[in-house]
């Protein structure tokens, strides 16, 4: 069985060290969705899709990648990183709506936030994601690699 996730990861890094940890933990290939505009995606049987939370949607990049490229009928999860800990994947889900995607989990955890007014105060969510949110990450991904193979 074999996994991609797909992630923007643009101010901090918040969610490349999510995605990161998981890919060192289980043979979970990467795409930058920033970089890398097409692929094909039929070849996995779970697909991840993470972001950090721009306007409370996922990077434009996130969206736009999984409209083109996502096929029919795939098994996949949603990553976020954001200044809130709240599911901001609504957009998302729309842009994909008619791919038939089974949406096995989705984990969010808080990241450095400094857009805006927060740059002013230093931002907000300082050192996270931490290693609790890191491990948790890791968690997810197995409990729902498990649960799919």
């Amino acid at each position: 069985m074999k996994t991609v996730i797909v992630y923007a990861s643009v101010h901090h890094g918040n969610t490349k060290k999510i995605a990161d940890a998981i890919a060192n933990e289980y043979e979970v290939d990467l795409v930058d969705a920033t970089k890398v505009k097409e692929k094909d995606l039929s070849e996995y049987d779970l697909i991840g899709f993470a972001s950090g939370v721009y306007g409370f949607n996922l990077h434009r990049s996130i969206i736009d990648f999984a409209a083109e490229n996502l096929p029919a009928n795939k098994r996949i999860f949603i990553i976020t990183t954001s200044a809130m800990n709240k599911d901001f994947s609504r957009s998302f889900m729309r842009a994909i709506e008619n791919r038939g995607a089974e949406v096995v989990g989705k984990f969010s955890c808080q990241g450095y936030n400094t857009f805006g007014p927060f740059k002013l105060v230093g931002g907000t969510g300082k050192g996270h994601p931490d290693e609790k949110d890191i491990s948790e990450a890791v968690a997810f991904y197995k409990r729902i690699s498990e649960s799919v193979y």
